[in-house]
């Protein structure tokens, strides 16, 4: 019997888009032989999937859910709108969010593995399942999962999901503090920070954005002859403003641009007679980061009847 290993399995997923445990029976059952393995995935109902192993899935869905102090935000790919758009993916889609949920895994793998909320099957069960019905590729891609006050957010039917984290001494359940957690979950929905505060900032991307703005005021006639030690101040009270952009509690506040998050969000506070404090956020949105083919129609259809 030939010696399957994780990179073999994973090397066939790559190549079929088919689930781990799948992938592997195929290998144990062809004894180690890659095409014999994709064959018998093909004789097993998984030949359109495999067959479009080379097509990007980067629509899909992104959810945001929260159940009991507990949330996530994951995100399902799928190759089209349409089947994003379908009842049923939407339906898989939720359920995996609350597996992840009910069942905290490490991983995706790990979900895959994992029994899918309200059903006997495994998340990549379900996920193989649904492939029969809509037969197009589909993949879990990702997924945080945070405890504690949490306030979530879906924008654009799932094109952004967003998971705010607060602290506060006031009632949970009080609709003030729930409504400044969506308020906050808005702005990183809209403005996309990439840090909670400047503590936050890695030591290295601030150097780096100083050594630009040296290089700016270097090349700028006006400043090339300025001391060194002047130009080092100037950069300085710029840096603020990158901290201002990209940390959520320091940008304006979308909804009165007088005030930044943090005011905004101390001034409910003050009112309630307590204290709130952002200390987390996760911002995920559909596809991002994924290369999308530009195959156009008229290729795709030539490429369909080869």
């Amino acid at each position: 019997m030939a010696n399957i290993t994780a990179k073999d399995v994973a090397a066939l997923r790559e190549l079929t888009g088919v689930g781990m445990m799948d992938c592997k029976k195929a290998l144990v059952e062809a004894d180690g032989d890659s095409e014999k393995a994709i064959q018998i995935l093909r004789e097993k109902g998984l030949a359109t999937q495999a067959k479009k192993a080379g097509r990007i899935a980067a629509e899909g869905l992104v959810v945001a859910y929260v159940e009991n102090g507990v949330g996530t935000v994951v995100e399902v790919n799928s190759e089209t709108d349409f089947v994003a758009n379908n009842e049923q993916f939407k339906e898989f889609v939720n359920l995996v969010a609350k597996t992840i949920i009910d069942s905290n895994p490490a991983d995706v793998d790990a979900l895959l593995k994992t029994t899918l909320s309200g059903s006997s099957v495994t998340v990549e069960e379900g996920l193989q399942e649904l492939f029969l019905k809509i037969r197009e590729n589909m993949q879990i891609r990702r997924f945080v999962r945070m405890e504690g006050i949490l306030v979530p957010y879906v924008h654009g039917g799932g094109k952004i999901g967003v998971l705010v984290k607060l602290e506060s001494d006031i009632d949970a359940n009080n609709e003030k503090l729930f409504e400044v957690g969506k308020d906050c979950a808005l702005q990183v929905a809209a403005m996309n920070p990439l840090y909670l505060n400047r503590e936050e900032v890695p030591a290295n991307a601030v150097e780096e954005e100083k050594r630009i703005m040296m290089t700016q005021m270097a090349e700028d006639p006006k400043m090339a002859n300025k001391p060194e030690q002047v130009l080092a101040k100037i950069v300085e009270g710029k840096i603020g403003k990158y901290y201002t952009e990209n940390c959520l509690v320091e940008q304006s506040f979308v909804k009165d641009g007088d005030m930044s998050v943090k005011q905004y969000v101390d001034s409910v506070a003050k009112s309630l007679g307590g204290s709130i404090k952002v200390t987390g956020f996760v911002r995920f949105e559909k596809g991002e980061g994924i290369q999308k083919k530009d195959d156009n129609f008229a290729d795709e259809v030539a490429n369909m009847i080869k």
